[in-house]
């Protein structure tokens, strides 16, 4: 039967009867695997092939010998050579505890005698499947810092921090859209960082060493966005005593960003369209007409094909600023993104255990950016030095809920060892402290990533 993956499985147990048995098993389904009777053998196999994706091991290897300690140092053995590998462990009911205790340090799972053959082959099935997973996200991640340094080579990208395809996609198609005279329209949730995306346009556009206006259209009352935008006259309205220049001749030669455009009244959107199409506008209270010329750049989180379909937006109006469409995902759907920027937004002035830098992943973020920005200035305004607590963020997580990540995040991820060894200036010894590791255990770490730092 032709073998489903290269990936293989190595098998460590002194009884040669049941190594053939698990040998026979993994056969059938398709998966390759090889026999080691001793721990020594075991780790001279993974020291050697690289192929070993995944290890099932016995927890006793000398007769008569019940507690499992045998298992257990090997279990570290295995780790100390190959830190992120699978280990699946056998054990008879007299060995629980020692299992359970290393699944909590690590282990992938436990399987007791006489095991489950279907289980058994679920279990390995569906780590090497989260194997091949975490391998293509280690290419990615590697391919997407590539493109990220020559697109930064020759782009403006106005210190946006993100690690996510779905962002670096978006900045890409930002950047080559930027240098076309043309509106773009830019949707997303609040806070997803739509006005940062409208810096690039402005920084990489033939207009860049113009004007940069922002006005926040759903922050001003209905009776003033109109004199905001295109100006008035001293006497124009109640309150006016002299000449107001508005938004559009502020940003002539420029670049002018709406934000919140769903909120523009019905005779702001006229005079929105025309200015958009002739470049032509007046004062309130003014009969003469201006021109300028604005690159319109606007932004909402309002439906707008809906809106239209109630009545409440212009169509005409969405059809000349959406030219171009840049949809913001919101930061649940690009996680990857989650801890460069508290990095960024801690700017290395506290330290964090990896267990709450978990906590923070797997937090939904309702808030997107703005949100965790926010967390991460009160933490830092909470904290008076030492390691920030998850409770120091104000978030709804319960600090129990940290003890329910430890188990899944026993071997940290690059993304971490990185954020620790920054917030430690690269001083491995501090950083291997940190993490609860050795500083032979952390450079192992920092070999097998390719991570630079000092001696």
């Amino acid at each position: 039967m032709p073998k489903e993956s290269a990936q293989k499985i190595l098998i460590v147990d002194d009884n040669p009867a049941v190594g053939k048995a698990l040998h026979l098993l993994l056969d059938v389904h398709g998966i390759a695997a090889e026999i080691a009777l001793t721990p020594q053998a075991a780790t001279k196999r993974l020291e050697e092939d690289g192929n070993i994706a995944l290890v099932v091991q016995d927890m006793n290897f000398s007769e008569d010998t019940t507690s499992g300690q045998e298992g257990k140092a090997l279990f570290y053995s295995l780790r100390r050579i190959r830190p992120d590998i699978p280990i699946i462990l056998i054990t008879a009911w007299t060995q629980l505890e020692t299992a359970i205790e290393l699944v909590k340090s690590g282990a992938a799972d436990y399987i007791a005698k006489p095991w489950d053959d279907i289980k058994l082959v679920t279990t390995i099935k569906n780590l090497l499947e989260l194997e091949d997973l975490q391998q293509q996200q280690r290419l990615q991640a590697q391919a997407l810092l590539t493109e990220k340094t020559r697109l930064s080579e020759t782009a403006n990208l106005c210190g946006l921090v993100y690690q996510s395809t779905a962002m670096h996609a978006l900045v890409s198609l930002a950047v080559k859209i930027a240098r076309a005279d043309v509106p773009v329209l830019i949707t997303g949730p609040n806070g997803s960082g739509k006005e940062k995306i409208a810096q690039i346009i402005q920084a990489n556009s033939r207009v860049n060493t113009g004007p940069f206006v922002c006005v926040n259209v759903g922050a001003l009352p209905q009776e003033l966005i109109e004199a905001e935008l295109f100006g008035a006259e001293a006497g124009a309205y109640t309150g006016i005593s002299k000449k107001r220049i508005g938004r559009f001749e502020a940003a002539d030669g420029g670049t002018l960003f709406l934000d919140e455009l769903g909120n523009l009244s019905a005779s702001g959107q006229a005079k929105l369209l025309r200015v958009l199409q002739s470049g032509e506008f007046e004062r309130l209270g003014s009969s003469e007409t201006r021109h300028c010329h604005v690159r319109v750049i606007s932004a909402t989180n309002t439906n707008l094909e809906r809106a239209i379909k109630n009545g409440e937006f212009r169509e005409d109006l969405f059809y000349r600023l959406n030219v171009f469409e840049l949809k913001v995902p919101p930061l649940e759907e690009r996680k990857e993104d989650i801890l460069p920027l508290i990095h960024h937004f801690l700017r290395g002035q506290a330290q964090l255990d990896h267990s709450v830098l978990h906590a923070l992943h797997c937090y939904p973020w309702p808030g997107n950016v703005r949100e965790l920005e926010n967390a991460c200035q009160r933490a830092l305004i909470l904290n008076e030095g030492g390691k920030l607590q998850l409770s120091d963020f104000g978030l709804p997580i319960n600090e129990t809920t940290i003890d329910n990540y430890k188990p899944v995040i026993a071997e940290p991820s690059r993304e971490v060892i990185e954020m620790v060894l920054k917030q430690n200036q690269g001083v491995v010894a501090q950083a291997a402290r940190q993490l609860g590791f050795s500083r032979q255990a952390l450079y192992r770490r920092l070999e097998k990533y390719q991570i630079e730092h000092n001696q």
